[in-house]
């Protein structure tokens, strides 16, 4: 496999490696639609600290998905692309679809 090829699936595999965690899946469900977040409400939301909550937004900052804003004494995080959200439409599907052939299974 050409160097360039390669390069380009270990980039696309580092970014699925970054959604990987569902804490770092709520964290991206939740800035698509609320727009923006600062630390403290990700942490609450979550259910864990704030420390933990940064190394998540971390790896996904690390792999482009989010970036961060800082007002005053807090950080705000929101999405740096928005078309994460039709990925998750297609997990949606594939889940869907795994969850009726399971049905028919049983059938």
């Amino acid at each position: 496999m050409a160097a360039k090829r390669l390069a380009q699936y270990e980039a696309r595999a580092g970014i699925i490696k970054a959604l990987g965690h569902p804490a770092r899946l709520l964290i991206v469900d939740e800035l698509s639609t609320a727009g923006e977040r600062c630390v403290c409400e990700l942490a609450e939301m979550i259910g864990s600290d704030m420390s933990t909550v940064s190394r998540h937004l971390a790896v996904l900052k690390g792999a482009g998905l989010v970036e961060r804003e800082k007002r005053g004494q807090m950080v705000f995080y929101r999405l740096r692309m928005k078309c994460i959200s039709s990925f998750f439409e297609c997990i949606e599907s594939v889940m869907a679809g795994n969850a009726k052939i399971q049905q028919e299974l049983l059938v």
